[in-house]
């Protein structure tokens, strides 16, 4: 991806629009959940994470298939599915001995295809 340098505006003035500001601090979420949001993001912020999450997107699969398609270890995919599952971004199932992984649910698939649209523009 091609990163340019985007100058920001600034406004000239000292004003203060009272109504909107008080109108969006109505609005807004608590400061809790605006943290948990960020922690979200965050764990989007790990392209190994990212890579797992298409893979399951596509289909539920196991640990030992995650570190064939990704080329890793089953360790370093354990790891990362630990992550995910804790954020709630993927859930498992066993048949077996085999444990499989798929997304948690729509919101899921719907933060990746967003994301998807948004940097395709």
């Amino acid at each position: 991806m091609k990163k340019e340098i985007i100058k920001i505006e600034r406004c000239d003035c000292n004003v203060i629009h009272e109504e909107i500001v008080g109108s969006v601090r109505e609005k807004m979420p608590p400061e809790e959940t605006l943290y948990n949001l960020a922690e979200l993001f965050k764990v989007f912020g790990d392209s190994t994470r990212v890579k797992i999450l298409w893979a399951l997107d596509a289909s539920e699969m196991c640990v030992c298939d995650i570190a064939v398609l990704l080329n890793m270890t089953q360790s370093a995919i354990s790891h990362q599915l630990r992550v995910l599952k804790q954020s709630r971004l993927v859930k498992s199932r066993r048949d077996g001995k085999t444990v499989f992984y798929s997304l948690d649910d729509d919101h899921v698939r719907q933060i990746i295809d967003q994301g998807l649209v948004h940097i395709n523009e």
